[in-house]
């Protein structure tokens, strides 16, 4: 008598499920709260350094969105790139890269753009993107083809909608999450063996 199986879900990408989840109850508060909590705690702006939340919301601000649709839009790529590049690069590494991304995309804006409140994962969408363009690359194969025309249709147009439409996005955020993705790919490509003969 064969034995039947039993139905199970995975929770098979710990780091990127996660992020969903606590983006997504940030997203419900933010509604309960007429958008309070995600001004006070998920979106970063230039305030006084004597506030600790100043430095809380360096990185917070990648959990915070402003509507469904922004939500919706920034995990759909999240979810379909995130798990795949978690398996590669290991649950701490991925944390690590996506807590870089969020940090240094909340530093600069605070510095060079002092007037821009700044929410969402749009930096870490395109900071796995790029990195996604050296998942097979080695230490020795140059850069990926992939990694640069993914370069040239995705930054390149973020180039041209940052200089020529004014559409509340933060065209500049997602450049740094493309620069982080590129960088981390590059860094963390797995060195190719060499042949003894």
């Amino acid at each position: 008598m064969a034995s039947k199986k039993k139905f199970k879900i995975s929770y098979n990408s710990p780091v990127v499920l996660t992020f969903a989840l606590i983006s997504l109850i940030a997203l419900i508060i933010g509604y309960l709260t007429g958008g309070a909590s995600t001004k006070l705690l998920f979106m970063t702006y230039r305030s006084s350094l004597l506030n600790p939340l100043t430095y809380v919301r360096l990185f917070t601000h990648a959990i915070g969105h402003a509507n469904i649709s922004h939500y919706v839009g920034n995990f759909m790529y999240i979810l379909l790139v995130g798990p795949m590049l978690e398996e590669k690069y290991g649950s701490s590494r991925m944390l690590i890269m996506m807590l870089f991304t969020a940090g240094i995309t909340g530093i600069i804006n605070s510095i060079f753009f002092p007037t821009v409140a700044l929410c969402g994962a749009s930096g870490i969408v395109f900071m796995m993107i790029l990195l996604s363009s050296f998942a097979n690359s080695k230490e020795n194969d140059g850069i990926p083809l992939t990694m640069i025309l993914i370069a040239i249709i995705y930054l390149g147009n973020q180039i041209i909608q940052g200089i020529f439409i004014d559409d509340n996005v933060s065209q500049f955020g997602h450049l740094i999450g493309g620069v982080c993705g590129a960088i981390f790919g590059y860094a963390l490509r797995p060195k190719s063996l060499k042949s003894k003969y």
